[in-house]
């Protein structure tokens, strides 16, 4: 069995609908939680800086994250993704999206729908700066910036994969010297965003 675990299905417990039991399984930080009305899911608020609702009692050292997200298509509005290694908000390895970025016709735009970070010793800037076009990419086949996408986030030491509806997006190298901590829900500075069918398997 490789000694492989799969997590509870999240959703049940942390996604559910009552805003009492999501609140005891989602810590926020920076952010206000509250629950989705159309399907099992949550919604973070917008506000200044960077925000995470960390999932409780959870440490991630190897394996994969499943996620559906949903952003929206405003520009420089929409930061949505997962974080994970993470000490706090300011202290964590992330991967996201920029929804808006989905329907860029710019050439340069549309390379920078999928971003990884090191919050926050390196951001995106830094990592534009330093190493273009490494650390972030475009998407094959972008989804509606509106819509739900299923995300697969998957951690092996230091390769970090990240696949959008199955279809490979991102692959980098992680720039983080620690190799586990907590795992959360993340939003970029500004952005409010919804999660939904969080499923985690640690390896």
């Amino acid at each position: 069995m490789n000694n492989i675990k799969l997590s509870i299905a999240l959703l049940l417990v942390a996604f559910s609908p009552a805003i009492a039991q999501q609140k005891s399984k989602l810590v926020p930080e920076n952010r206000t939680i509250s629950a989705l009305k159309e399907k099992a899911g949550v919604h973070l608020s917008a506000a200044e800086g960077s925000g995470i609702a960390w999932v409780k009692d959870v440490t991630f050292t190897n394996g994969t994250i499943e996620i559906d997200l949903r952003g929206k298509n405003v520009k420089q509005g929409s930061f949505i993704g997962v974080a994970f290694h993470g000490i706090s908000k300011d202290d964590c390895e992330a991967v996201y999206f920029r929804p808006f970025n989905f329907v860029a016709t710019d050439s340069l735009a549309s390379m920078h729908m999928v971003q990884y970070v090191q919050d926050t010793l390196y951001g995106w800037e830094r990592l534009r700066d330093e190493h273009p076009g490494v650390y972030e990419n475009k998407l094959a086949t972008p989804p509606d910036p509106n819509n739900w996408f299923h995300v697969k986030v998957v951690v092996e030491g230091t390769s970090i994969k990240a696949y959008v509806n199955n279809t490979l997006c991102l692959s980098v190298t992680s720039l983080n010297k620690k190799n586990t901590g907590k795992l959360g829900l993340w939003v970029g500075n500004g952005s409010d965003g919804d999660f939904a069918n969080l499923k985690i398997k640690h390896n």
